[in-house]
């Protein structure tokens, strides 16, 4: 049985930065600006011998409940209310302002455990603020610098005397979520090419939703899980970390990851616009099914290509959603327009899955479950060899290859190697000189014969070695 820790305090105290001192890796974005953080993030963390769930807040605020301050402070209410215990953190560098009085009061009467953290604490002059921290009323501040990775013990022994040895210690499950880095050659491995694979329904489905800013994504989340998790509103650019949720759909576990919305290379300058890309790039490879989240009433501007193809590139399966569409007068004639544009535009994954729906009314969400689902299955579908050579025999007797410089090219075999995405080996005489249209025309006609639409599809072409090469020739 573990705990819940909330991290709280006013911005810019170090709340992201002792988050990530506790969970052990760069997770949530940290900058000198104050109120980088804004929806909260649930993550396992480790002190010492200590296992719990941490949250990391944003900065609270005194303002009214409407204004997007006021909406991040409802947040991190809802993260005092699930914790088990609280950090208050204090800037012991600065001292105590107005603001963490006030704030001290809310943790106070929360009735929840409280273990007071004065920040910073290696700073010259820390000493004062530190003791200004006894005002508050919250018990011994613990000096602690969450950067430099001092005052751990310290604290480590405050949080056993706020819980108790007994709820401290309890049997925790070992809940790790570490997700392997993309590699190179992307997909996996498959042992037995002659096999073919079973579709397991029971395992985990990791999603990120991207697009453009203000395209609706945090209110697709939202929608999807049925609670005002992440914070929504009609300014751009909201979200700034890529935040997990644990969700459950008819059964089977799901995380989504929300991430900050993309502009284009050239408009991104500031330093916490980069580090939110690059957060959103993250979650992108973390993923194995992709949702494309397009506004319906401005879609497939370029910045949305160049987001589906970076997923493409990555090698992760997309589906794409025309959100908003409560806002469309003609939707027939739209939809129309919109699958022609599709087909035309991503030719990479022909018969990708396009689903029109409105996060704001929850209309087209269950399609569009369906669809990632039906395009998962398809992304880790496997082909025997026999299935696959039968296949290129008649290709081969239909369209065989072209001769290239007077030689005819042969092609001997094709074998899948990889799944997630699906990736297929072609052994043939002369790899270098293979035309790319041909490469393509055996990727769309593969394609089709085993309906894999939507998916990106890795052809490889290899050669097999010649034990003669190399030797002079006798006379």
């Amino acid at each position: 049985m573990g705990f819940k820790v909330a991290i709280i305090g006013r911005p810019n105290v170090g709340k992201s930065t002792l988050f990530n001192r506790l969970v052990g890796k760069k997770l949530a974005l940290v900058d000198d600006t104050p109120g980088v953080t804004r929806d909260r993030r649930v993550h396992a963390a480790r002190l010492y011998d200590l296992h719990f769930d941490v949250i990391d807040t944003a900065g609270f605020e005194d303002a009214a409940a409407s204004t997007l301050p006021g909406r991040m402070r409802q947040q991190t209410e809802v993260a005092i209310r699930e914790a088990d215990l609280i950090f208050f953190t204090v800037d012991a560098k600065s001292g105590l302002m107005p603001d963490d009085r006030t704030f001290a009061d809310v943790v106070r009467k929360s009735g929840k455990p409280v273990v007071l953290v004065a920040n910073k604490a290696e700073a010259r002059g820390a000493q004062g603020g530190m003791l200004e921290a006894w005002e508050l009323g919250l018990g011994e501040p613990i000096p602690v610098s969450a950067e430099h990775g001092q005052g751990m013990p310290d604290l480590r022994d405050a949080v056993v005397e706020a819980l108790g040895e007994e709820r401290v210690f309890g049997e925790d499950e070992d809940d790790s979520d570490e997700i392997a880095a993309s590699e190179v050659l992307i997909g996996e491995d498959i042992a037995d090419p002659d096999a073919e694979a079973s579709y397991d329904d029971t395992k985990p489905l990791r999603i990120a939703v991207v697009g453009r800013p203000n395209a609706g994504k945090s209110t697709l989340i939202n929608a999807l899980i049925g609670e005002e998790r992440l914070l929504t509103g009609p300014e751009a650019g909201i979200t700034r970390d890529s935040i997990a949720v644990d969700w459950d759909w008819r059964g089977r576990r799901i995380k989504l990851f929300d991430t900050a919305g993309m502009r284009r290379k050239s408009k991104v300058q500031e330093k916490l616009e980069k580090l939110s890309v690059q957060d959103g790039l993250r979650a992108i490879r973390f993923a194995e099914i992709v949702i494309i989240v397009l506004d319906a009433t401005i879609p497939f501007e370029k910045q949305d290509l160049q987001i589906a193809d970076l997923i493409i590139r990555e090698g992760r399966a997309p589906v794409i959603a025309f959100n908003k569409w409560d806002l469309i007068d003609n939707p027939q004639e739209l939809l129309a327009e919109l699958r022609e544009k599709t087909e035309r535009l991503l030719p990479q994954v022909r018969g990708i899955q396009a689903v029109p729906l409105s996060a704001e009314t929850g209309r087209g969400l269950d399609k569009l479950m369906e669809s990632v689902i039906k395009t998962h299955k398809v992304w880790n579908s496997r082909v025997s060899t026999g299935k696959l050579n039968r296949w290129l025999e008649g290709i081969l007797a239909h369209h065989p290859p072209p001769a290239v410089a007077g030689r005819r090219l042969k092609i001997k075999y094709v074998t899948q190697a990889k799944t997630r995405p699906p990736g297929f080996v072609v052994s043939c005489s002369r790899p270098d000189a293979m035309p790319q249209s041909y490469v393509r025309y055996l990727t769309n006609s593969l394609r089709e014969a085993f309906d894999m639409p939507g998916v990106p599809i890795r052809m490889a072409l290899r050669t097999s070695d010649n034990p003669f090469a190399g030797r002079a020739k006798k006379r």
